[in-house]
């Protein structure tokens, strides 16, 4: 249907299209006799010039990279720019994966980080590490405290390992603060930290003893303790609610208890030895808590 149509067409109208088979058939053909030329070699010939020896695994990524002379000198892996980085024998996407690295806030803190460097090969790393030069800069923040703890004499505050009192010194357990127990044989910051925390549990402590109601502490640590003056914080059980009572360790919920029924009960408390005939209440009891309660 279509081939009896063309002849229905002018003249001129049928010349066109019969060039432009004519040309698309000889194009079809000279594709087809040099398809097997790369085009690297088709540019060189156009240019009259020998094309590179091209391998197959540039031939089938399109472009050619000419052999690199290796230099080595020294660089800062976080501040080094493409070109240095070339320079010293890297691959371009390698090259990437180091800024993508430093992008995403990646620092190399030391020249062993650089070894993990994907599709870095030992030698080469061997081959790199003198020359890796890390900046100060880059360095964590904690360097420059442990180079002061290093630094200060050993009777300040920022020294590593204070220095410990002697056998006939002491230490007042009422007053002192952490820096002033690290100083105690046996006492190290845990023990320092503990000492205080259960002193404002207390209220203050009123003999060498409650020391054993911390686990694990130093029986000979505490004769280098002393408690100078005893002035333990105290309780208004007349007035303190049972939940305010309990939080005192020498105080538990039936204790708490015990207390506010009896204030219910029979008015204010005179004494703790009014809880004497209380189950809750016995005689060690009320002795360990006595001088840590008022009765108004």
């Amino acid at each position: 249907m279509i081939f009896r149509e063309f002849f229905y067409l002018q003249k001129s109208d049928r010349k066109v299209i019969l060039t432009l088979l004519c040309v698309i058939v000889v194009a079809l053909g000279v594709i087809y006799w040099t398809g097997g030329k790369t085009e690297g070699a088709s540019v060189a010939d156009s240019l009259g010039r020998k094309p590179y020896p091209v391998s197959r695994r540039h031939q089938s990524r399109n472009y050619y990279v000419p052999p690199r002379r290796v230099e080595r000198f020294a660089f800062d892996p976080n501040t080094a720019d493409s070109t240095q980085l070339l320079r010293l024998g890297l691959q371009p996407w390698q090259v990437r994966n180091i800024y993508k690295y430093r992008a995403r806030g990646g620092i190399y803190r030391q020249p062993s980080d650089f070894a993990r460097l994907y599709g870095l090969t030992v030698k080469e790393y061997r081959e790199l590490e003198p020359y890796i030069r890390i900046s100060r800069d880059y360095q964590p923040a904690s360097v420059l405290v442990e180079k002061e703890r290093a630094s200060a004499p050993r009777d300040t505050v920022v020294a590593r390992y204070p220095e410990k009192i002697k056998e006939g010194e002491f230490v007042d357990l009422a007053v002192a603060d952490t820096t002033a127990l690290k100083r105690v044989p046996g006492i190290g910051p845990y023990f320092a930290r503990k000492i205080i925390q259960y002193r404002e549990r207390l209220g203050g402590y009123v003999s060498l003893r409650q020391l054993d109601e911390i686990d694990g502490f130093p029986e000979e640590s505490k004769h280098y303790l002393t408690i100078g003056k005893a002035a333990p914080r105290q309780l208004d059980v007349n007035r303190l609610s049972l939940e305010a009572l309990r939080r005192h360790p020498y105080i538990n919920f039936y204790q708490a208890k015990a207390i506010t029924d009896y204030r219910r009960l029979h008015g204010p408390l005179k004494s703790l030895y009014d809880l004497r005939l209380s189950k809750d209440f016995p005689a060690e009891a009320i002795q360990r808590l006595e001088p840590y309660v008022e009765c108004r």
